[in-house]
């Protein structure tokens, strides 16, 4: 009987996550689902860091050039991919490695996500007309959900909007609508998770050498087509490594203060990131990258 095998590699940002992925699955005849934010778009090859097509070569991949820049996603797409990529694995016979920085997404699948509604027109123009000014729109919520709202940012135009339009449409808080609706977990099966750590200046280094190697690879060029052909307003044009090049278009930084930027900001996104994967996954194997290798036996 074929028994369907998994395993989770997650790590900071540059610590070589995609590398160990990739010849784990070319080994043991593995799929992989990539869980980032960035390299589920099209046309944003060289800022994602995404694997090219010829180290991808032999190896199928879900959650890679799935959407353009200007569609949006949320968890639940994740969800979709994984469901996608579990069905079409144990049809072929495969494992699954599901990599990537954005552990959130893990998370979400370990754990799962409550139902949503669907949202109706009535319901979504009336978000849109509180939504115009986001800071009331926080505080009308604030006032009838302060336990689940005090952890929401007022600038947090995503999760107000959505809350907003789960209210409008149920007539219940947050809270009380979570509350009925438990998540449901997505992920069944046992899935040993696997923690790539690094030591601050080996990972500053890893972090100093991509971002020259993205600079290279002509990431302004990459910034400056999808700015002309998608605006500034998508929510990926936001990312780091995007953002600092838009102000550089913008005469704020020289190329050599673009560089220091990104890599500080990329830093710090690294350490946020370990941070998230210290408190949300307790029940993990974590080593340096060579010892990592080493015990997944890949030599």
């Amino acid at each position: 009987m074929y028994l369907f095998n998994q395993i989770a590699i997650i790590g900071s940002t540059a610590s070589g996550k995609t590398e160990l992925a990739i010849e784990y699955a070319k080994k043991y005849n593995f799929n992989i689902l990539s869980l980032d934010s960035l390299a589920i778009y099209k046309e944003i090859d060289i800022v994602s860091a995404k694997p090219t097509v010829e180290e991808r070569a032999g190896v199928k991949h879900y959650g890679i050039d799935v959407i353009y820049p200007n569609e949006s996603f949320d968890v639940t797409l994740f969800i979709e991919l994984y469901k996608q990529a579990r069905e079409e694995s144990i049809a072929e016979g495969r494992g699954l490695v599901i990599v990537g920085g954005t552990s959130f997404y893990l998370k979400s699948l370990i754990d799962g996500i409550s139902p949503m509604p669907t949202i109706s027109e009535k319901s979504y123009q009336l978000t849109q007309e509180l939504c115009q000014n986001i800071k009331e729109a926080h505080n009308m919520l604030y006032i009838i959900d302060k336990e689940y709202m005090q952890n929401i940012e007022t600038t947090d135009y995503y999760r107000i909007e959505k809350m907003l339009n789960l209210y409008f449409e149920t007539g219940l808080t947050p809270t009380e609508y979570f509350l009925s609706n438990p998540p449901q977990p997505t992920i069944i099966e046992s899935l040993p998770i696997y923690e790539i750590v690094l030591d601050r200046d080996m990972l500053r280094d890893r972090i100093r050498i991509r971002t020259q190697k993205m600079l290279d690879m002509e990431l302004i060029d990459e910034v400056a087509f999808l700015e002309k052909k998608y605006t500034q307003a998508p929510n990926c044009m936001k990312a780091i490594g995007i953002r600092e090049v838009l102000d550089y278009f913008n005469g704020i930084y020289s190329v050599d203060e673009l560089r220091e930027k990104i890599i500080i900001n990329t830093a710090r996104l690294a350490k946020r990131q370990r941070t998230f994967n210290s408190s949300q996954f307790e029940e993990k194997i974590s080593l340096p990258f060579n010892e990592l290798r080493e015990h997944l036996t890949l030599f």
